[in-house]
């Protein structure tokens, strides 16, 4: 029974690395337009000037996911354009890393 728990719990910890940097990855490269070209993330290496710097504003996750699916500001929605799976991953990834430089 004990190993099987410790198989989870690191099932649980590779599924979470993969989470953020699949976020990650979405951040600076593959979602359209990407999020970098706008937004201050010092984990991705991201110095936008047109957004809000996201270490400065620490969103949590919940905040990350409305404005993908919403837009906000000159921000547009990305629902269209990416998957419910991505944005989450996507909202994970700012939450955690944002809030890391705090």
């Amino acid at each position: 029974m004990l190993v099987f728990a410790m198989t989870c719990v690191t099932a649980l910890a590779v599924d979470q690395v993969a989470q953020l940097d699949l976020g990650k990855k979405l951040f600076t490269t593959q979602s359209v337009p990407a999020c970098a070209m706008c937004h201050t993330l010092k984990d991705a290496g991201a110095k936008g000037v047109v957004g809000p710097a996201l270490d400065e504003l620490n969103p949590d996750a919940q905040r990350v996911v409305t404005a993908l699916r919403n837009g906000i500001g000159q921000m547009p929605s990305y629902k269209e354009r990416l998957s419910e799976a991505q944005i989450q991953a996507l909202a994970n990834y700012v939450a955690k890393v944002s809030s890391a430089t705090k």
